[in-house]
């Protein structure tokens, strides 16, 4: 049984420049959407000849490994390092990487640059209303999935797509939880962190439904045999396939897509870039899909000419506030107590884990993590206690709007010879309020712990430093100019371009953005496999 579509691996030749390859499915983008999107299509189009191409390089084994998983610590920051796009040898603090004051360059990413800074605040630090200074990006195989914190929850009540029918939803969130390999349990050990959730939990769970009081958090983690940890890339998702290529399926590093190739309302293929070698070749497909990121996948969009009037709009980050904490000393005496008697013969394990104080509209309508510092973001002149430090971060829901948007130009280009980008951006009356309340809350939150670190208690971190970018390609119900695409993420006005990533995401939220996006994209993925059958069946 054989598609019309389908083709073996070979290559036919256009011409001496222009080798050209057909496949019947093409991914742009190796992150946790496109991969679920390989995984899915191998599950349910088993016969389908998929072909992803990453503008980045393979930085860990097998392909899209967490760089947290890679345990020597040269190599892991030569990973890090490799991930950092056209500014591969830069390193934070070296002049070609030059920051705003108050932005962190976190490892494995590079800023996106002068065309997203805003106005700096009074205090030099960033922190002013307009623009995303912060705005980061990663280019590499497994893309943000090779480098991100794991955390998994659930979108709450305000947070949820409801143009998607509820129990389609939850279905789609259970497969990510699968392909992300989610657990609560990867931190059963870490004493301190029950006792943060008790001392929590007595004050903040008031009012909340039993879904929304403050728990263990999500995490794509599993613990392995020998008591390590073992942090999901996209090589959890892609299982097999990542680990090398197959007679359906090839992962191709190192190749820039550079436009689709459109005819009427459909995309024939791709034009793609070997970026080390410069050759130049034409890949034919039946359907296409594009999950660079939040910000790339319109960038590629709008450079094949497919320009929705929503595309680059509605850019959503979640406007994110930290504290650091030194716990106080009777929580860790009741965590060692507890260890004590319930563990009298294991050794303590000073590990505080992750601790999740959900979204709740009505009570709390922001998303609150507490997790351990790997270092005291201040200077310290007494030891410190392994765990006894925990960083809360509270993140906002943004004011959604289309004006906050990327903007492409049509005659500059970035360091890859795409259109340029600028970002628009700026907070609002709203956004204003809801920070001022979530720094209440995350300072409530934080003396019930212990104290703070800074005496100036929680401070907003300058725009961008969430990396949660949503909305510039986001889902609707209809083609009224408020979407980019439809509910299986196929974009309006064509008939086999889908789009994947956090962009897709169309609500205002709050919660780590994810599994939501790696459901949507397992929905798309269905979407594309049922097509195939239905394709094959007819011509057999």
């Amino acid at each position: 049984m054989t598609s019309p579509h389908s083709a073996q691996r070979g290559v036919s030749t256009a011409g001496p420049a222009q080798p050209v390859e057909t496949v019947d499915v093409l991914i742009v983008g190796s992150g946790p959407t496109g991969s679920a999107y390989a995984r899915v299509l191998a599950d349910e189009a088993p016969g389908a000849r998929v072909l992803m191409v990453e503008a980045g390089p393979q930085v860990s084994s097998p392909r899209g490994r967490h760089v947290k998983n890679i345990t020597d610590p040269e190599a892991r920051v030569a990973a890090q390092t490799a991930s950092q796009g056209p500014d591969r040898s830069a390193r934070d603090g070296d002049p070609v990487h030059s920051r705003p004051p108050g932005v962190m360059v976190r490892p494995g990413t590079y800023l996106l640059g002068d065309k997203a800074s805003g106005v700096p605040g009074e205090d030099g630090s960033a922190d002013g209303t307009v623009g995303m200074p912060g705005a980061s990006l990663s280019t590499n195989v497994g893309g943000m999935g090779a480098h991100w914190t794991c955390a998994c929850p659930r979108p709450g009540d305000g947070e949820r797509i409801t143009d998607i029918p509820a129990a389609e939803l939850d279905t789609a969130l259970g497969r990510a939880d699968e392909l992300l390999n989610v657990t609560t349990s990867a931190f059963t050990d870490a004493p301190f962190a029950e006792e943060v959730r008790k001392r929590l939990g007595a004050e903040l769970d008031a009012g909340r439904k039993p879904e929304r009081r403050v728990r263990t958090m999500p995490l794509a983690v599993d613990t392995w045999s020998d008591g390590s940890r073992h942090w999901s890339g996209t090589d959890v998702i892609l299982g097999d396939l990542a680990e090398k290529d197959t007679a359906s399926f090839e992962l191709r590093p190192d190749t820039l897509c550079r436009r689709l190739l459109l005819e009427d309302s459909a995309a024939v293929g791709a034009e793609m870039e070997h970026l080390p070698s410069g050759r130049r070749t034409t890949v034919r497909a039946r359907w296409v899909v594009v999950a660079c990121d939040a910000l790339r996948t319109p960038q590629l969009l709008f450079a094949s000419g497919i320009r929705p009037t929503a595309l680059g709009r509605y850019l959503n980050d979640q406007p994110q506030i930290v504290v650091a904490v030194r716990l106080d000393p009777t929580i860790l005496a009741a965590a060692r107590e507890t260890a004590a008697a319930e563990r009298p013969d294991a050794t303590f394990n000073p590990v505080s884990g992750v601790s999740w104080v959900p979204y709740d509209h009505e009570t709390h309508p922001f998303h609150g993590q507490v997790m351990q510092l790997d270092a005291s973001p201040v200077p310290l002149d007494e030891e410190v206690e392994p765990g006894s430090i925990v960083g809360l971060g509270w993140f906002c829901a943004k004011d959604v709007r289309a004006d906050d948007r990327v903007e492409f130009s049509a005659t500059e280009v970035d360091g890859f010879g795409m259109p340029a980008m600028t970002l628009h951006y700026q907070l609002t009356d709203v956004d204003q309020e809801r920070i001022e309340a979530a720094k209440t809350a995350a300072a409530r939150a934080a003396r019930l712990l212990g104290t703070f670190l800074d005496p100036r208690g929680p401070r907003r971190l300058p725009s961008g430093s969430s990396l949660h970018y949503q909305g510039t390609v986001r889902m609707g119900p209809a083609d009224d100019g408020t979407s980019v695409c439809d509910t299986y993420s196929r974009v309006w006005g064509t008939d086999n371009v889908y789009v994947a990533g956090n962009g897709v995401i169309p609500t205002e939220t709050a919660c780590n953005p994810t599994l939501t996006s790696v459901a949507l994209a397992a929905r798309g993925a269905q979407d594309i496999a049922r097509r195939y059958r239905e394709e094959n069946a007819h011509v057999s």
